[in-house]
């Protein structure tokens, strides 16, 4: 089995009902795409995008709580989300990581925590730039997939998206030499450590846009992208989805 192309769309905290407009336009201009297409909004929204998108599209929440159900005052629970209508949940995502300040350990226990649900998890990783410009970014990667992917991760129930956090939202992205030395490790590090290691989708985010998704796609090991900022508009993400599609 050949890796799943997915364009996933982080809309962070940001969106309201009305926002969802922007989705309906998206499905009218892309109603049979040619890759998987995931939509992560705001908590609020994943019950009234499930509902607005039937299937068409999958849909997913931002983070979980490791903890089925108890007194964890505004987190939410894996099995919650699946309630409400999503497939998928990002974890670990440079922004919990640094925010929240969420480990690996962290990130693993969440991510069981979804399998347990029927969710999708997409474990996220990627190194600062101070990591980058002091050499560390392969050590960085390495420790991070071995600490946040459980043992019970396969191909099936698990995307991992390399994000440098870097190049989150500041318009700056790696080379495409950067980008595939990167993917190659993580691709051979899945492989070493899962059976079927080499099923799993790998997924680059961090400033992708229309005008380098295409070049993104055709470096080896990218079987598509997290995407951010550029998710919020049809306009946007639309062409990022045909560039994926054609990749």
């Amino acid at each position: 089995m050949a890796p799943r192309k997915l364009a996933a769309g982080n809309w962070k905290m940001n969106g309201t009902l009305a926002s969802l407009a922007e989705i309906d336009q998206l499905l009218a201009d892309h109603p049979r795409p040619g890759c998987d297409v995931l939509i992560c909004p705001p908590a609020t929204l994943v019950h009234a995008l499930a509902g607005r998108v039937e299937g068409k599209i999958a849909v997913g929440g931002q983070d979980c709580h490791a903890k089925t159900s108890g007194a964890h005052t505004g987190d939410i629970a894996a099995a919650q989300l699946r309630d409400a209508g999503a497939s998928h949940v990002i974890l670990g995502h440079s922004e919990r990581r640094t925010d929240h300040g969420e480990t690996d350990a962290d990130v693993a226990a969440k991510s069981v925590a979804a399998y347990e649900a029927g969710l999708v998890a997409v474990i996220c990783v990627g190194e600062t730039e101070a990591q980058r410009d002091a050499g560390e970014t392969l050590d960085v990667i390495s420790t991070q997939l071995a600490g946040s992917i459980p043992e019970g991760a396969t191909a099936a129930n698990t995307v991992i998206a390399y994000e440098p956090v870097w190049a989150i939202g500041t318009g700056r992205t790696p080379t495409s030499e950067q980008i595939a030395e990167v993917h190659a490790l993580i691709r051979d590090r899945l492989a070493a450590r899962f059976a079927d290691g080499a099923d799993f989708a790998l997924l680059y985010g961090g400033s992708v846009k229309p005008g380098n998704a295409a070049e993104i796609f055709a470096i080896p090991h990218v079987n598509g992208a997290l995407v951010g900022g550029a998710s919020l508009r049809a306009a946007d993400f639309g062409p990022i989805i045909s560039a994926l599609s054609a990749a």
